[in-house]
């Protein structure tokens, strides 16, 4: 990726609605080439982001500046991208190829030109044979590959997807998203991707933005991202989190959960307060007597590969996750190694999340989301 140019820039790009700032100073180069994804919770800014790239939007300030151009105020469709969407737009008279052929059409290439497209299209999403089949005859996932194939026949020099395996059942999302990671590196161009699944993120992208409140909060590889998340925040939305108040004695010195540990992490003051993150696959159980930190088994769940162990230590909750069986009362012990240990500033997060005596309550906040939730949007799910 380092030797890829920028193909967009995006320069303190503030949007509001209704006095409210969705966007605020956002900065973010997009390199040519990459896959990029947004990844954030609801109202986090992510697709407004992909709107103002789209020309589907104005910032109230900023500049989008593509190719070294500024390109604010051009319209959507005099930009070098398209834009796939949940909902497919794709129009049920005409056939797979009409669909595919549609953008070619407006854009008045010869005939030849484009039944030759359409085929290298089809090929590349694999529907090859498709050709004279109707929309409404397609599978969901079909659908979306006809979607994409759409987008494709005109050359964008960016395709931009907004959620677009949201509709698909699980096995079938897991499918598209290996289908699209190769198509996106066989054409080479261009994927700005917005979802809200962490896993799409990490398993498919690039550079993953993570956003919250409109601002980014962090911009990295997957494995970075990961492994050294710079917030409470991003800790805890992408994958789970143990998030513990600790003091950083000093470089490579932490004490929390009243234990002194050795870490890798270094640059803090001295004693300074800090969040400190553990992975619970990242823990070993071992017997209390060998055991850094000690506590009681709270709740047991199989996960299929691992067991899900929650353990009260010092009445904070942690999570840990073991191939070995424990059992609800259980007195363990918690071996944690250096390496295992990430150490966070403090943050406007700090202290909100990483105790998982929250499950419960964020589980009866979700009943009471969807009990407002119509049959056949349950049935999406």
């Amino acid at each position: 990726m380092e030797n890829k140019t920028n193909l967009i820039d995006l320069k303190n790009i503030t949007v509001s609605f209704d006095g409210e700032k969705v966007l605020e100073n956002l900065n973010l180069s997009i390199k040519d080439g990459e896959f990029i994804t947004f990844l954030g919770p609801s109202g986090c800014g992510k697709t407004t982001t992909l709107r103002v790239i789209a020309g589907f939007l104005q910032p109230d300030s900023g500049d989008v500046i593509f190719e070294n151009k500024n390109i604010n105020g051009v319209p959507s469709h005099k930009r070098q991208v398209n834009t796939i969407f949940q909902r497919y737009a794709l129009f049920p008279h005409l056939s797979v190829a009409e669909n595919i052929a549609f953008g070619l059409k407006v854009k008045k290439v010869p005939k030849a030109r484009i039944a030759e497209k359409v085929q290298k299209m089809l090929e590349l999403v694999n529907l090859k044979g498709f050709n004279n089949r109707m929309i409404d005859s397609l599978s969901g996932g079909q659908q979306q590959r006809v979607a994409i194939a759409r987008a494709l026949a005109v050359d964008p020099k960016v395709l931009l997807l907004d959620e677009p395996l949201g509709a698909l059942d699980l096995k079938l999302r897991k499918d598209m998203q290996v289908e699209l990671k190769k198509i996106q590196q066989s054409l080479g161009i261009t994927f700005i991707y917005v979802t809200h699944d962490q896993e799409e993120a990490l398993s498919m992208s690039d550079t993953i933005v993570v956003m919250d409140g409109g601002k980014i909060q962090q911009i990295g590889t997957p494995t970075d991202v990961y492994n050294e998340p710079k917030n409470a925040f991003v800790a805890d939305f992408i994958g789970e989190s143990n998030i513990v108040d600790g003091v950083m004695l000093e470089d490579k010195v932490v004490e929390f959960s009243g234990h002194v540990f050795d870490c890798l992490d270094k640059g803090f003051g001295k004693n300074e307060d800090v969040d400190v993150v553990v992975r619970p696959e990242d823990v070993d159980v071992v017997s209390p007597e060998k055991g850094m930190l000690t506590g009681t088994v709270t709740s047991v769940t199989f996960k299929g590969v691992h067991y899900e162990i929650i353990v009260d230590i010092g009445g904070f909750l942690w999570m840990i996750q073991s191939t070995d069986i424990q059992h609800v009362g259980d007195k363990i012990g918690l071996q944690i190694d250096p390496d295992a240990i990430h150490i966070m500033k403090k943050s406007e997060y700090s202290g909100t999340f990483g105790d998982f005596s929250s499950y419960s309550e964020e589980f009866d906040e979700l009943s009471d989301v969807n009990a407002g939730v119509s049959r056949e949007d349950d049935e999406d799910e």
